[in-house]
């Protein structure tokens, strides 16, 4: 009976083990996005993580014939990447990105880690193209 609790028990430690990996440290996606920094903030109440977002060009709906403006909300990883970002505002940025199936709090609030900048520009106001207008 005692070898049965033993071989329980670390069967139980290995498989929440196993799944406390792989909600909250396996990584799901990778990637790059770009698009214009709207915000970017240090933020919490106990854990003070860095809170970003940028809006991309082009429109996303999830119910067909509405229009909704796509947004990438973020947590950055790391006071070089915050130190780049806090001087961006409203500047095209492009970031690398990790995206985990669960938050941490001391990871920041959202699933999608920056870990690096890859380029910060300025907007380019000619290459947006306009809706077209129906002068019926």
């Amino acid at each position: 009976m005692k070898k049965f609790v033993t071989i329980s028990i670390i069967a139980l430690i290995l498989i929440l083990t196993a799944v406390t990996y792989w909600r909250y440290y396996f990584v799901f996606s990778e990637g790059v996005k770009g698009g214009t920094l709207n915000y970017f903030e240090k933020k919490g109440y106990v854990f003070k993580t860095w809170e970003g977002r940028i809006v991309q060009e082009g429109f996303q709906s999830p119910t067909a014939g509405a229009l909704q403006s796509n947004e990438f909300r973020f947590s950055a990883k790391g006071d070089e990447v915050a130190q780049q970002l806090e001087r961006a505002g409203g500047k095209f940025v492009e970031l690398r990105y990790k995206e985990y199936l669960n938050p941490l709090p001391w990871r920041g609030a959202s699933s999608f880690i920056v870990y690096e900048v890859i380029e910060i520009g300025e907007r380019d106001r000619s290459s947006k193209s306009e809706l077209p207008v129906n002068r019926d």
